[in-house]
């Protein structure tokens, strides 16, 4: 099995990805301790985290491939080939645009771009992009992946944005093949008040009831 497919093989298994924006690159380290701590081994650092890149290299280094890295807002092409240097896994934006999807098929990475219209969600997918990114998820709701799905079944989706504790299963049971989670399970307010036990509890949290809800 190619590199790629097995990064899309782990990233269906463990099914759940930390999305970060820190507020430094210090408090962002931290953070990603913090939530490894809990179980959360799929991470998504996004361009807009201070020195996004730097915090990737050092995370790739400390835990190799016992976590699941990923950059994410990616929105230049330059980015795409930046961040496949810097250790990511995969890569990830909030948008599809023709060149910017492009340049991230290109790197051979495994690859999420967000869409929401059912035209957006297909032309992604036909642009090459492994798994589409339904955003925001708070403005559809897990109904809209149920309605999606139905004509589109072989499109992957994974939503972002309005995923919490009390809808993991609802997307799941939807056909989500994963879902993103930003504040709801790693506020920046925590780290910068120092409160990373919280976080940890958080994702300890969220990965047990992602597996469950998959189990179902």
């Amino acid at each position: 099995m190619a590199e790629k497919e097995q990064v899309l093989e782990r990233i269906k298994d463990i099914a759940l990805l930390a999305v970060i924006r820190g507020p430094s690159e210090n408090l962002t380290i931290k953070m990603v301790d913090a939530l490894v701590a809990g179980g959360v081994v799929g991470i998504e650092i996004t361009y807009s985290t201070p020195n996004a890149e730097n915090v990737v290299r050092k995370l790739k280094e400390k835990y190799g491939d016992t976590i699941m890295l990923g950059m994410g807002t990616v929105t230049a092409p330059s980015q795409a080939k930046s961040a496949m240097e810097a250790g990511a896994n995969f890569l990830v934006s909030p948008i599809c645009e023709v060149n910017l999807v492009r340049s991230m098929v290109a790197t051979g990475l495994a690859t999420m771009a967000g869409a929401l219209t059912p035209t957006e969600i297909f032309q992604t997918y036909q642009l090459g992009i492994d798994v589409i990114k339904v955003f925001p998820g708070s403005l559809t709701g897990p109904s809209y992946i149920k309605a999606v799905h139905g004509p589109l079944p072989q499109i992957p989706m994974m939503p972002t944005g309005g995923v919490s504790i009390n809808n993991i299963a609802d997307w799941f049971a939807a056909g989500a093949v994963a879902v993103g989670a930003g504040s709801a399970i790693c506020p920046n307010h925590l780290a910068q008040e120092g409160n990373f036990n919280e976080i940890s509890k958080r994702a300890a949290e969220f990965v047990k009831i992602v597996q469950q809800s998959k189990r179902k």
